[in-house]
């Protein structure tokens, strides 16, 4: 199983609004993340902070229009295809969130690795553009790699990263010994520092996927 960790707790300043409740092609920011890490992650973790309990309000209200609709009815049948029980998102709350998104993350990932992880795609909710098929791609790529390192499996902080003409992008998807380093990382000043301090190795995967690449900051972007 693997388990999707979705960074959702930032002040959105230059938004001026909630960036998970920022409305794309129908949908707001999380939905849309939510969706793509989906497709290969049984389980989706939303890390909130800032107005955390009006988004989870907002969030789940719209996800019950959602079942209710059946609009997520072919999501659920693909996860079962796959043979995933079925689809869940969980929330939890960054109490340190104005620390930057690394605190959000070591909050996810710890949550994530409770569940006992083949391995975790973690993604900024300001990319709602990532496609399914890149994260089922990366994660894939992951599952291969460590089949390769069986041997030293359980102990190979590795991590896999896209890259768009060049430039590297969103999500990222770590090993579990990878995740267990950076909750325990006290030095790093962010999420990129923590990679590179405790990772053995990381693999850069160029995809046709510009939405990896395509943060979405303020109104206009």
């Amino acid at each position: 199983m693997n388990v999707g960790v979705l960074l959702a707790a930032g002040a959105s300043t230059r938004m001026k609004s909630p960036k998970p409740l920022v409305r794309w092609k129908g949908h707001s920011f999380l939905v849309h993340g939510t969706r793509a890490l989906w497709s290969s992650c049984d389980v989706v973790v939303a890390v909130l902070g800032s107005n955390g309990a009006t988004v989870r309000s907002s969030l789940e209200k719209e996800f019950t229009e959602l079942v209710e609709s059946g609009a997520l009815t072919a999501d659920l049948h693909e996860a079962r295809r796959k043979g995933a029980r079925g689809l869940e998102l969980r929330f939890e709350t960054n109490a340190k969130w104005k620390q930057g998104m690394l605190s959000s993350a070591k909050v996810g990932l710890a949550a994530a690795l409770k569940l006992k992880p083949a391995s975790i795609a973690v993604l900024p909710v300001d990319h709602p553009e990532v496609s399914g098929e890149t994260v089922e791609a990366l994660t894939a790529m992951m599952a291969d790699a460590l089949k390769a390192f069986k041997a030293d499996t359980p102990a190979f902080p590795y991590a896999l990263v896209p890259r768009f003409k060049g430039h590297r992008g969103h999500p990222l998807v770590l090993s579990p010994a990878l995740a267990r380093a950076i909750v325990r990382d006290k030095v790093a000043v962010d999420l990129g520092d923590a990679v590179r301090r405790s990772a053995r190795l990381v693999g850069f995967v160029d995809v046709r996927d510009g939405g990896v690449v395509r943060n979405r900051n303020t109104p206009k972007d």
